[in-house]
């Protein structure tokens, strides 16, 4: 599908994609969602320029990614896909940026391409030209992904208030599966942020960057994309310490548990001893005879029992 928007339109205009078509002369935005092939030849033939595949878009090499081609420069860069998930999606986007329209090409539908033509919607003056286009198209996309780090950084900090409650440990399976998922979301931000800031310093050189409103925008646009990746690198490091604590804090209870058990056998092994002399049943053992002899090996017992309890509290083991 192909959507086309006009200078001072509020809404975009089908398109139906064959060899008579021909690009309106007040275009400034071409977006091409899963186009098919007549689509991108429709599109070719208009602007003169080649439309990358999916496979083309999904290639991770940095120079494949942003480029410059036939007077046009090229970006991909994966943007945020259901951020409103816990565990968001990363899709590829492809801006081409020429002296004509703005063109997107995209095979899902990020959230800050519907906010970007309900803001069209209620101004139509934002529909002025490819460049404030592209400058408006990737404000929201900056905006969007800063309330998804927020919400994720929110997330983790109502995690870390319970791993470090001071409660039982057994919750922490939940915790852990928690933190899993803030990490992979974490990951994809890193990832789409470090895309966004290598398209700002690429276009920085572009012909896009005309006028000294478009540069200082432009570079606006650098500064909140680095500083989201440090505010993102910091949640990084945050998930990673609370794992690690939740980690410790399930080894020291489990330490706990096992020296619970250790004390014991320490504690039972002296009466088990008195037990299995007492319980041999030899012919000629004096303490067999004695009236006594039974009560006293009880009270033996129980003496060598509370004997290393004792000691253990003392040297403050327990």
């Amino acid at each position: 599908m192909i959507r086309v928007y006009r200078r001072g339109c509020q809404t975009s205009e089908p398109v139906i994609a064959n060899a008579r078509w021909a690009l309106p002369a007040d275009a400034v935005w071409l977006d091409l969602i899963e186009p098919t092939p007549e689509e991108d030849a429709a599109v070719e033939r208009a602007l003169g320029l080649s439309v990358p595949t999916r496979a083309e878009m999904a290639s991770i090499e940095a120079s494949s990614r942003v480029y410059r081609e036939g007077g046009a420069t090229y970006l991909t860069a994966d943007i945020i896909t259901h951020g409103d998930d816990e565990i968001p999606g990363v899709d590829p986007v492809t801006f081409i940026v020429s002296r004509g329209p703005l063109v997107t090409i995209r095979y899902a539908d990020p959230k800050p391409f519907s906010m970007v033509m309900e803001k069209m919607q209620r101004e139509p003056a934002l529909c002025a030209t490819s460049a404030e286009m592209f400058l408006i198209l990737m404000e929201t996309i900056i905006d969007r992904a800063s309330d998804i780090l927020s919400r994720n950084a929110a997330r983790v900090e109502g995690i870390a208030s319970h791993v470090f409650s001071g409660g039982r440990t057994v919750g922490f399976e939940k915790l852990i599966t928690k933190l899993g998922r803030a990490q992979i979301a974490n990951a994809r931000m890193e990832q789409s942020l470090a895309g966004l800031a290598r398209i700002f310093v690429f276009v920085d050189s572009a012909e896009l960057v005309r006028s000294r409103e478009i540069r200082d925008h432009l570079n606006a646009l650098t500064r909140d994309a680095e500083s989201l990746m440090i505010h993102n690198q910091a949640v990084a490091a945050s998930i990673e310490f609370q794992l690690s604590a939740a980690l410790g804090l399930i080894n020291i209870e489990q330490s706990s548990i096992i020296k619970i058990f250790s004390v014991a056998a320490v504690a039972f092994l002296p009466p088990t001893l008195i037990a299995s002399i007492y319980g041999m049943n030899f012919e000629h053992m004096p303490e067999l005879s004695w009236p006594f002899g039974y009560p006293l090996a009880v009270t033996a017992m129980v003496l060598s029992a509370i004997a290393p309890l004792l000691w253990f509290k003392r040297k403050g083991w327990l």
